[in-house]
């Protein structure tokens, strides 16, 4: 169940191959095949590359689809006003269970996502550049195109360049996590929202993209505008890559034009002929029902317009004889797992719109329906990075595109349907240590619990303001709980509460150690640990 994607799983092609050349020829494209298959690459001035950008109208492939060409003008007249020299950053992150096409092009065309990085630093003056990534297999590839390159050290060139291992978590992909690693933080959110344009790596301007948006830009660079307008639609020229997974025969990274019917792509991978739902764009984006499926074809606009998102290329459908709410449930809870635990709205909101949703399977009511909207409504645009917002996202879209499932939960005794975990999750088993939802010093659950002793209790609420982790106050102002599970690094707040409550309700009780018994829990991701360069 839930068994994650293969680093490199099966890689197919729609058309004719762009990012995919010579994939057919070799496992791995080195500099010399790389130049063989590509050809070399003439450097560009930075206007002349914001205006290839904006032309082929080119946005960043990782999810947020913000346009490249305006990152790229951007961080060139803040490094022009500030007199500073500005940085370059490779998101190859890509920390999601269900998306594996950068991980594909970086184990495969290191080449061409480092042709893109480096037109871009050349043609604004940069002297660092830096890849991030997570996996061993793609840190293996990329130092390795490095020093095919004579840049891995830095002796032969005046740039810079390096590979920033983080660990494989969903917070790390986010560009504030990845500045704040290559900075020696934590591979978490820094908790204040700073443009990268105007403050990133060092505090110099960045220009930060994931694997895939450079990749395209070298393919137009190469090609030019009016070629690489010819595949795809005019308005979103080019290919797409995507991840196919869920409830299909072979999971699969495929590039693709735009305008190419969904259905199509669906059929490739051997997708049931009439999915229940599909999930687009990852576990941050939106599900469409089969009906919709059939109107929707591979472009940004067009999922918008279907209730859909390309977002970061995952698509991934169900078959009619699973619960949607079931595996739904089991993406939400390995969303609340991920959060970094600082801040409310995400390590509060999220496992509360999880416990929600899990009401809703166990027969809540509209009571309990009314509650996940509220929570999903009450994350938004609160948290320290995006992961509140994409996965109050998923949550909304998975109420609204399951009504009548919700309504045989919610009203009902169920849809009588199994949960079978055809959406990818794992990757290695339990939580490591130091990761929420580990049992680490720090973040895991401890053996103690707290109790509410209800003949005492006044609703006086310090409870919620001391130890928000466990109490949360219901209408009538009262705890909604009489009694949790306290989390490990709340233990001394648990402790705090129980001392200051005026009316003495509260009481903790630690238990003895117990054997381990096998997890009914969902796990989270483990832990992994000059113009020569243009090839020319």
């Amino acid at each position: 169940m839930n068994e994650a994607l293969p680093d490199v799983p099966e890689v197919r092609v729609v058309g004719l191959p762009q990012l995919t050349s010579g994939f057919d020829l070799v496992d791995r494209l080195d500099l010399q095949m790389h130049l063989k298959v590509h050809g070399p690459l003439e450097p560009l001035g930075g206007e002349q590359l914001a205006q290839l950008a904006e032309r082929i109208n080119l946005r960043g492939r990782g999810g947020a689809g913000f346009p490249f060409h305006k990152k790229l003008r951007s961080v060139a007249e803040s490094a022009i006003k500030r007199g500073v020299r500005p940085v370059v950053v490779v998101n190859g992150s890509e920390d999601e269970p269900a998306c594996r096409k950068d991980t594909v092009l970086i184990n495969r065309a290191p080449h061409l996502i480092l042709d893109g990085a480096l037109l871009c630093a050349e043609a604004m003056g940069a002297r660092t550049l830096v890849v991030g990534v997570t996996r061993e297999s793609t840190q293996r590839s990329m130092e390795q195109a490095l020093a095919e390159r004579g840049l891995s050290n830095g002796r032969r060139s005046a740039l810079r360049a390096r590979v920033q291992r983080n660990p494989v978590r969903m917070v790390t992909g986010a560009a504030a996590s990845l500045i704040r690693s290559i900075d020696g933080g934590p591979a978490i959110p820094p908790g204040r929202k700073v443009s990268a344009s105007k403050s990133g790596v060092g505090g110099a301007p960045t220009l930060l993209s994931n694997a895939e948006t450079f990749a395209q830009l070298a393919i137009a660079a190469r090609i030019g505008p009016e070629r690489y307008g010819n595949t795809g639609l005019y308005d979103e020229p080019g290919t797409v890559m995507l991840t196919v997974s869920g409830a299909v025969a072979r999971p699969m990274v495929v590039e693709v034009p735009t305008g190419v019917p969904l259905r199509y792509v669906l059929q490739l991978a051997g997708a049931p002929p009439v999915p229940q739902g599909v999930l687009t764009g990852g576990y941050h984006g939106k599900w469409i029902d089969a009906a919709t499926v059939n109107d929707a074809i591979v472009s940004r606009n067009s999922l918008d317009a279907v209730g859909g998102s390309l977002g970061a290329g995952a698509i991934l459908p169900i078959s009619q004889d699973t619960c949607p709410l079931g595996e739904s449930l089991m993406v939400a809870k390995w969303l609340a797992q991920e959060s970094a635990n600082q801040c409310g709205p995400c390590y509060l909101g999220l496992p509360a719109a999880a416990r929600g949703l899990e009401d809703i399977l166990g027969g809540g009511g509209a009571a309990a329906l009314e509650a996940v909207r509220q929570v999903a409504k009450n994350v938004k645009r609160r948290g320290a990075c995006s992961h509140p917002d994409g996965s109050a996202m998923f949550l909304e879209s998975t109420l609204k595109a399951f009504t009548e499932d919700i309504a045989l939960h919610a009203l009902g005794n169920g849809c009588g349907r199994p949960v079978t975990g055809v959406l990818p999750l794992f990757e290695g088993g339990a939580a490591p240590t130091g990761v929420p939802g580990g049992e680490d010093e720090e973040n895991g659950p401890s053996r103690q619990k707290i109790f509410v002793d209800w003949t005492l209790c006044r609703g006086h609420g310090l409870c919620a303001d001391l130890l928000p982790e466990v109490f949360q106050l219901g209408a009538d102002g009262f705890p909604t709980v009489a009694q949790a599970q306290v989390p490990r690094y709340a233990e001394a707040k648990a402790l705090r509460a129980v001392r200051r409550c005026p009316a003495l309700a509260l009481r903790i009780e630690e238990s003895a150690p117990q054997a381990k018994a096998p997890s009914r829990n969902l796990p989270v991701l483990s832990q992994g640990r000059g113009r020569r360069a243009l090839g020319r």
